[in-house]
């Protein structure tokens, strides 16, 4: 189990240097992200907003794991080495980590498709009540899990069910990381629903920087206490 970071570089330019290239690193994570999305994005944009449709919306979303994933990698790699080609280092990223953010993104989804069902059609199924509110934070929680996967994915190189089994770990011993994560989340989803979806989409790339912020301490315990040196 080995960590798939690697050293600390200098930067080298002034403050106005440093700004633009944080621009640009999020200008070009951004678009390589929705790139990779886009087969997602573009067929959810032609299903109607029905509970019916929940599976293929989650069919659509697929690919939005594999994208993070990456984006998280690329990320990484900015704030400690400060690497002058985002698009080399998003594509390592995808390539190193798109079959587990795949798999765990892919889980979380058939899960959150189910619970969404459920309560979309809870009257029929009977779920009433409380078990509303134990929908809700199953999903939510489901949902944290996902993205914290996604940085162990984008990060390490543990097996996937001992990622599977470290992501809930975190989760229950971080609770103030994954109060950040949840926050992140709630950002979300607060300005699709102010906005657009679309809008949500286009601050991708610094959302994910937020969670790579978040993240932060969890990744250098996990590294500290479970990766070999």
């Amino acid at each position: 189990m080995v960590t798939v970071m690697s050293r600390p570089a200098v930067e080298a330019g002034g403050p106005l240097a440093r700004a633009a290239n944080a621009v640009y690193w999020a200008l070009a994570i951004e678009v390589l992200w929705a790139l990779t999305a886009a087969p997602g994005l573009v067929a959810a944009l032609f299903l109607e907003r029905h509970p019916s449709n929940l599976p293929l919306y989650a069919l659509a979303a697929l690919p939005l794991g594999p994208a993070t994933a990456a984006a998280v990698f690329a990320w990484r790699v900015f704030l400690r080495e400060r690497d002058p080609s985002p698009v080399h280092q998003f594509g390592r990223g995808l390539r190193v980590s798109w079959l587990d953010a795949l798999r765990s993104w892919g889980l979380a989804l058939v899960v959150l498709t189910v619970l969404g069902t459920n309560l979309a059609y809870r009257d029929a199924v009977g779920v009433t009540g409380a078990l509303v509110a134990l929908y809700v934070v199953l999903g939510v929680v489901t949902l944290l899990w996902a993205l914290r996967m996604l940085v162990l994915a984008a990060t390490f190189t543990f097996r996937w069910r001992d990622a599977a089994r470290l992501g809930l770990y975190t989760l229950v011993t971080r609770p103030l990381v994954t109060l950040g994560l949840l926050s992140v989340l709630v950002v979300a989803v607060g300005i699709a629903f102010l906005t657009f979806d679309a809008v949500t989409v286009l601050l991708a790339s610094l959302l994910v920087l937020l969670v790579v912020r978040n993240d932060a301490p969890v990744i250098a315990d996990v590294e500290e206490r479970f990766v070999a040196h």
